[in-house]
């Protein structure tokens, strides 16, 4: 598909709408090989959502589809930034934003896929309209998570946003500083002016469609995958982005999995212990991951069976984008999932 020579155009009426849709779901559900199904039925490209396949050269612990993963399809979006760099939600969303534009210029159909639940809010609803950063409050929140210790800085984001901490990890520093930021600028915390982000309608009509899994099979499927890294590198990518001078207090290196790795390399726990507290650590990501789509209006889920393959799972979605993209042909006011109420489809 890379070609495009097979890529399906769009009608222009259903073009003018500015049909986006996103494929979402917690880590491990199975996101990647659905999404390369639908992708090429469409003939079009995935736009990973993903806060840490941005990162060049983190790769196993990011799991980035290889290239025989991604079956010719496009994958866009990852790769984007060294490890050292800065990249934040609204530098996602203008480049993220361009892809789509790109995408519409040739009729085709934008598949935004991924786990990272606040790049996709933002991309489809827009900016929070928080206050911009203050460098002489954020140097004093850095000085209390440096002499103090990070548990004080997130013990801070617990009394005053519980809902925002509850959907962050301690040792994710920078965005914990951030929230008690927004806090102590604007009086309010973070996770309300989230909630009364406005919509802006007419960005797109956007259809949103989550797996989800029963727990005990999807915490099997992240260990399995964990097992896999660990066995295909993981340890060897940490070490070498270490020796190039990319620092454990990198907010990418404190990412799922590189984090626990560079304390068992600093000698902090043994083998075991890494890989006890990077499967539980992800289990516990998992759980919020889901906690915060299902707090997001209007997105249809669908329950994947455990032994129901990855091309079923696709036709089932295509089912949606199907009926969605002929509401759109036909002028109605489409299945624009922002503001309705969310929907549920059983496994039969």
């Amino acid at each position: 598909m890379g070609d495009k020579q097979n890529a399906m155009q769009l009608p222009e009426a259903i073009i003018n709408r500015r049909p986006l849709v996103v494929l979402l779901g917690p880590t491990a559900v199975g996101k990647s090989r659905v999404a390369v199904h639908v992708a090429k039925h469409y003939g079009t490209d995935v736009l990973a959502a993903d806060s840490r396949q941005v990162y060049r050269g983190m790769d196993i612990g990011t799991d980035k589809p290889t290239l025989a993963e991604r079956d010719g399809v496009a994958h866009r979006l990852i790769d984007l930034a060294d490890p050292d760099q800065p990249f934040n939600t609204g530098w996602y969303r203008r480049v993220a934003l361009a892809e789509i534009e790109r995408l519409y210029r040739v009729r085709q159909l934008p598949l935004v896929v991924g786990g990272t639940g606040l790049y996709i809010r933002t991309l489809v609803r827009g900016l929070c309209t928080a206050p911009q950063a203050d460098p002489q409050l954020r140097a004093e929140l850095e000085r209390v998570a440096t002499e103090e210790g990070r548990d004080r800085l997130y013990a801070q984001l617990v009394a005053v946003d519980p809902a925002i901490a509850a959907r962050l990890h301690p040792n994710d520093v920078s965005k914990v500083l951030r929230a008690l930021e927004v806090y102590r600028l604007s009086g309010r915390p973070m996770s309300e002016l989230q909630r009364q982000q406005p919509f802006r309608e007419g960005d797109f009509d956007a259809l949103l469609i989550g797996l989800q899994r029963p727990k005990e099979e999807l915490y099997r499927r992240i260990e399995a995958r964990i097992d896999w890294q660990l066995a295909h590198g993981m340890v060897e990518e940490t070490r070498s982005l270490l020796g190039r001078g990319f620092a454990r207090d990198l907010g990418a290196m404190k990412g799922l999995g590189y984090r626990q790795v560079a304390a068992h390399l600093a000698g902090e726990y043994d083998e075991a212990e890494m890989v006890r507290r990077f499967k539980r650590d992800t289990r516990h990501f998992a759980k919020r991951q889901l906690t915060w789509f299902r707090k997001e209006p209007g997105i249809v889920w669908l329950s994947i069976a455990d032994d129901e393959p990855a091309a079923r799972t696709a036709e089932r979605v295509m089912e949606h984008v199907d009926r969605f993209l002929r509401t759109l042909a036909s002028g109605r006011v489409g299945p624009t999932t922002i503001g309705n109420p969310a929907s549920h489809e059983r496994q039969a």
